[in-house]
């Protein structure tokens, strides 16, 4: 019998690793500067309310079960792309000004309201009654969860202060937020009130 393991359980693992592998790497290069502990701090935060969510309201999407080999090449590998931004920081021991960790610090805290508010709301207002989900944080954006965590991985980008982690962003963007949206959108066509929500919201930027 072959064995499987969720998506969600590749994603957590993931997460899990987070703060030791970044620990492993200021240990290897011997950098203990401020921008490595604020790397740190934030993805390891991050990664740890990740856990908590999927405890406390998990995503239902990653209950899907997918052979060893599946979950491991095309679950794990590609979100160990995310490594790299704590791996270019460290290993070029990069210098950043107090400005400019704070403007990362800000677009990081907006998006970790944005991903986990939103995903709570979502599961229980769904827990409680199914349908549209049209006011709060879904007023004026059909997707402040994927908004969130582009902001989470931005604010990580930038610490990096490299291309390649914005570029390994924006394939996940493309590669799998982008076409997740265009399904969702594809989902929700079918409640009644969908056309006049489309028309107030914007698929990601929120509409003002």
């Amino acid at each position: 019998m072959t064995q499987t393991l969720t998506v969600g359980a590749w994603i957590n693992l993931h997460k899990a690793l987070v703060i030791p592998v970044v620990l492993l790497m200021m240990a290897i290069y011997g950098n203990w500067s401020v921008e490595a502990f604020v790397y740190l701090s934030l993805h390891g935060t991050y990664s740890l309310l990740w856990l908590a969510k999927q405890t406390l309201y998990p995503d239902r999407r990653f209950a899907e079960r997918q052979p060893l080999w599946i979950g491991f090449l095309f679950v794990f590998v590609p979100l160990a792309g995310y490594y790299m931004a704590p791996y270019l920081l460290i290993s070029r021991y990069v210098t950043l000004a107090p400005a400019y960790i704070a403007l990362a610090i800000a677009i990081y805290i907006v998006g970790i309201f944005l991903h986990y508010v939103s995903d709570a709301q979502k599961y229980f207002t769904l827990k409680a009654h199914k349908g549209l989900i049209t006011d709060g944080l879904f007023a004026r954006t059909r997707n402040p969860n994927y908004l969130g965590e582009i902001l989470i991985y931005i604010a990580y980008a930038m610490l990096s202060l490299h291309w390649l982690p914005f570029a390994i962003e924006g394939a996940w963007v493309l590669g799998f937020f982008w076409p997740n949206m265009r399904k969702k959108d594809a989902s929700m066509a079918r409640y009644p009130e969908y056309a006049a929500y489309k028309a107030r919201t914007a698929m990601l930027i929120p509409r003002f």
